[in-house]
């Protein structure tokens, strides 16, 4: 049988004339940063202390020593990053220059001192250019030189930490006879049987050549009942060649859901390779069984964009996914089960994996696979334009086919997708007339990449780009077709001007905020919060991004002068306003639109970006109005030229009879009108009513509100914006409350004596690691609401106060 080394211990980096001790996998800037060589370049404006870092050569070196019996060795990198040259006892072993690859290389029978030597990644992509020719970028660094994390070079949420190392694992693999190259199984269902055609692929040394080999793929299943495995199907064959098919068949398969629309129920597939001595080799994969279908037929509309999972048309409640740092390595499994529960429990379920950032660790696809998420996957082009000639298009092809094979068991994955924003660059960011006629990277993603899908993964729908319209007949960025990149309104719009369309499907749309208060003050210790002080400015990557913010601000409130933590709150506030408003509005016109997907869930540094998480993983305000604008049930009303219209959104597979209470009320809470409205809503299905006319404030009026309730949801109207709306100052009482049995949690009761809109606890105010389990809510005269805050013992009272935040524009 196979015998695997983990290669962990004992790497040294040279740094200048001393060897320091190497974390693998990591990378330089961790190890330096072990070392006390360099300080964190989260904090204060340091990025610009370890810029240096990026454009130097590094060289991890270590002593490599095996005495297998094995008649073969391998040294297998699962990630190397980026640029590197490979000697052991001082003989070449191999070069690389894909971050996104793995690597074998034969390393039999050689001993002594392997060093892994990393050129700086500016100078490899120097290098590449030289070969190619200039090619326009949105940003001016040379990431479409390189086949590495783009971001590292920055973004505009993101630092310029250019990394280098062995980011992945690293061992070696002795062997005999032969071994399991590559398994790739196709996994389909036909009516109630689920079909796996297992294509496997075999690596002989030169004893195994034509040797029959025995090939078993056995699959079990655990049923969500119970925990009793059960033996579900198992084929053999005979190998004489490189390669073998096996077909299985599992009677009755219990299908793989989206959360929301079934469970997710997973099976054991294992391969093992066997001859006449005995077994040889094994792997094994959890599978699911689903089909996954993506409906782009014309309509009136114009053209679809719908994913249909196990016949069921799907309305995608998504977010973006960048890397949950900008080192990578430091990327936990236990760090992405965080993140991905969190995004459940937000009520999403499609997470797109963006260009820009890396093909991720299995521990994220088997969390996606667990908790019911699907995910979206780019390949790993961003707002560039890319060679395609070599050494780049030799490099895009294994990286394709690598991380095709690798990705695909897993049944959360529902789409490949081309590249991010490149399409709509070439025909509106002025690259045409630039490239005169130079390669740009239509070939990858209209050639090159759906034939490597076709051929490794045909259970999977492809589409070329996001946006993308499906052909050049149309604009790439036509909202009437495919899929839509909606950043006019936060570059230079109010964001209720979300509701002027209703796109196809809104693969990216946001509003930027800054991080929580907490996550500020330990990235910026020492300094004078203000929106443009030093370190705020630093950690804010965006393009006149506090601009964009404070006329954000400026269109609902006055533009507060000398009070950040009132900046701070708004902006917030803003944010979640925002991107509700234009998840309500879209989820209300479903089945023409087909999918929101928030930019962006998370952060990979702390920083004012369009995240829902912070980079310190504190929960903004947006987090909580995901939760709610995400629910199976929606309440909405939306403004509309003739009066607010209802909107009663049922994702749920239940009916939903809806006694909603439409309460017209004024400015100090005094009832003005009040109705309600039976509204029955099918399962997956919208229903959108007028707002009766005795129940709709004067349109423009400042002294009058709408409210609709119904089972606990809540919506609110106001016909002109907050600086322009009559309100009384806010009153309310606040008591703290232990929870019985529970020593680090409160209660933190609001009682309102006025309107009290979008009320929020900012709970890290309270201490950097507590919580509050529900974000902005706005309360009525005479109402009250708990709050549930964890993690900072029993505060005061006036502590409380202290954190609490409401609208007031007094």
């Amino acid at each position: 049988m196979k015998d695997i080394t983990q290669l962990t211990e004992g790497w040294s980096l040279r740094h200048g004339d001393a060897l320091l001790d190497a974390r693998v996998p990591g990378c330089v800037h961790t190890d330096l940063l072990a070392a006390g060589v360099i300080p964190d370049p989260f904090i204060g404006l340091n990025e610009k202390e370890v810029a240096w870092v990026g454009r130097q050569e590094w060289t991890y070196t270590t002593r490599l020593a095996h005495d297998s019996a094995h008649e073969r060795t391998d040294l297998v990198f699962d990630g190397l990053d980026t640029a590197a040259h490979i000697t052991l006892d001082g003989e070449p072993v191999g070069t690389t220059r894909n971050m996104h690859r793995r690597y074998r290389f034969d390393v039999t029978g050689r001993t002594g001192e392997l060093q892994v030597r990393f050129a700086s990644a500016y100078d490899e992509a120097a290098a590449v250019r030289a070969v190619t020719g200039e090619r326009p970028n949105v940003y001016p660094e040379p990431s479409q030189y390189i086949r590495k994390m783009a971001c590292s070079f920055g973004w505009d949420w993101g630092p310029t930490v250019v990394t280098a190392g062995i980011w992945r694992p690293v061992r070696l693999e002795h062997w005999s006879t032969a071994r399991i190259a590559d398994v790739r199984p196709l996994v389909t269902v036909d009516g109630g049987t689920g079909r796996v055609e297992v294509r496997l692929d075999l690596e002989r040394t030169a004893r195994g050549e034509g040797r029959p080999l025995t090939v078993r793929a056995r699959v079990t299943g655990t049923g969500a009942e119970t925990e009793t495995e059960t033996e579900a199907a198992e084929a053999e064959a005979v190998a004489t060649g490189d390669g073998a098919v096996l077909r299985l068949e599992v009677p009755d398969a219990r299908l793989w859901w989206p959360r929301g629309y079934g469970e997710q129920p997973l099976y054991d597939l294992e391969v093992t390779l066997a001859d006449d001595d005995g077994p040889l080799d094994a792997w094994q994969r959890r599978i699911g069984f689903r089909t996954v279908e993506l409906d782009r037929s014309a309509d009136e509309h114009g053209t679809g964009f719908t994913f249909v999972v196990n016949g069921v048309r799907v309305f995608a409640r998504g977010v973006n996914w960048i890397p949950d740092d900008v080192l990578p390595s430091r990327i936990t499994p236990e760090r992405y089960r965080t993140r991905l529960t969190q995004a459940a429990e937000a009520n999403i379920d499609l997470v797109r994996v963006w260009g820009g950032g890396i093909y991720e660790d299995d521990a994220f696809y088997d969390a996606c696979d667990e908790l019911g998420l699907m995910v979206w996957q780019d390949f790993l082009f961003a707002c560039s334009a890319y060679p395609e000639e070599q050494p780049l298009r030799g490099e895009v092809d294994a990286e394709a086919r690598d991380n095709v094979v690798r990705l695909m068991p897993h049944p959360s994955l529902v789409l490949w997708n081309g590249n991010n924003e490149n399409l709509w660059g070439f025909r509106d960011w002025e690259w045409e007339p630039a490239l005169a006629g130079d390669s740009w990277g239509e070939g990858y993603y209209l050639g090159l990449l759906p034939r490597i899908v076709a051929e490794l993964d045909p259970t999977r729908p492809y589409a070329a780009g996001s946006p993308w319209s499906g052909s050049w007949d149309h604009h790439p960025n036509d909202p009437a077709h495919g899929t839509h990149h909606s950043w006019e309104v936060w570059n230079r719009q109010d964001y209720a001007e979300y509701r002027a369309s209703v796109p196809r499907f809104v693969a990216e749309f946001g509003w930027q905020a800054p991080p929580a208060l907490a996550t500020l003050r330990r990235a910026l210790p020492g300094e004078r919060l203000a929106p443009d002080s030093p370190g705020m400015l630093h950690h804010q990557k965006a393009e006149d991004g506090n601009g964009k913010l404070n006329r954000g601000v400026a269109r609902h409130f006055p533009l507060p002068e000398d009070d950040f933590d009132r900046w701070h709150y708004l902006t917030q506030i803003v944010q979640a306003r925002a991107v509700a408003a234009g998840i309500e509005h879209w989820r209300a016109h479903w089945p023409v639109c087909a999918g929101t997907v928030v930019w962006q869930l998370n952060d990979c540094w702390p920083v004012s970006s369009w995240a829902a998480i912070d980079g310190d993983g504190h929960l903004k305000p947006l987090y909580h109005e995901l939760r709610r604008v995400y629910a199976d049930r929606l309440l909405t009303l939306l403004p509309d030229a003739e009066g607010p219209t209802l909107a009663v959104v049922n994702q749920s597979a239940e009916p939903w009879r809806a006694a909603v209470t439409l309460r017209r009320l004024a400015a100090d809470g005094t009832a003005l009108h009040r109705t309600t409205v039976d509204v029955a809503v099918e399962p997956r299905s919208v229903v959108r009513l007028p707002v009766p006319a005795d129940a709709a404030p004067a349109a423009g009026s400042a002294k009058e509100f709408l409210v609709a309730d119904a089972d606990g949801l809540r919506a609110v109207h106001f016909p002109v914006p907050d600086k322009d709306f009559a309100y009384l100052r806010p009153r309310f009482d606040v008591a703290v409350e232990p929870v019985p049995g529970q020593e680090d949690r409160v209660d933190v009761v609001v009682s309102a004596h006025t309107l009290v809109r979008d009320l929020l606890l900012q709970a890290d105010r309270l201490g950097t690691t507590a919580t509050a389990d529900r974000g902005p809510q706005t309360l009525l005269p005479g109402e009250q609401t708990r709050i549930r805050v964890s993690g900072c013992g029993a505060p005061e009272v006036t502590d409380v106060r202290s954190a609490l935040f409401c609208v007031d524009v007094m």
